[in-house]
């Protein structure tokens, strides 16, 4: 099976975060800030929910050893490769699956200001970028971590599913500041 290496998960990691905050920079406050519809979350919302679980997501590299595996145990399968991991998100969510408790972000205030929400997910990014860094390649498949709605997996699949799981929210973003993204017109 193959799988992208650390070196390659970092670079991955980067250029997403990069292009995430590059989309989000360029949106009017007005429209950063409104929820598309009720039951929706803004921009904003989308960012708060991206910086609590990049920063719940980076614990899993920076807590000591002993107390990762406590937590999630060893795993008894290898990792699985990035296209699976995110074809089981992707089954997960299609079968209800949603935020929930902590990942379900607070109304975001026109008041706390755009720039200091988006610093806080550059800072979040930084933080989890530093924290792979700073882990070994093996560490990545001999821990796992508990996931609300994949359940256990490696610190490798967590880091696919951080990459992933940011793309998601850029894409529904795009679907906000551009809605015949996600309503395409029939030809």
């Amino acid at each position: 099976m193959l799988y992208l290496s650390k070196d390659q998960i970092i670079n991955a990691s980067v250029k997403i975060f990069d292009t995430f905050t590059q989309v989000c920079t360029e949106i009017d406050e007005r429209t950063f800030f409104k929820r598309p519809s009720p039951e929706k979350w803004s921009v904003a919302e989308n960012i708060q929910h991206l910086i609590v679980s990049t920063n719940t997501t980076t614990l899993a590299y920076i807590l000591p050893a002993f107390i990762v595996r406590w937590i999630g145990g060893t795993p008894n399968r290898d990792s699985r490769s990035y296209e699976a991991l995110v074809e089981r998100y992707k089954e997960k969510l299609a079968a209800g699956g949603r935020a929930s408790g902590r990942f379900i972000p607070k109304p975001v205030d026109i008041k706390c200001g755009k720039d200091q929400l988006l610093q806080n997910w550059k800072k979040a990014g930084s933080k989890f970028i530093t924290a792979l860094n700073n882990s070994s390649e093996s560490k990545l498949d001999d821990y796992l971590a508990r996931h609300p709605l994949l359940g256990r997996i490696t610190l490798r699949e967590l880091c696919y599913f951080t990459i992933y799981h940011t793309e998601h929210h850029l894409n529904i973003i795009n679907g906000i500041i551009n809605p015949t993204l996600l309503n395409p017109k029939p030809e």
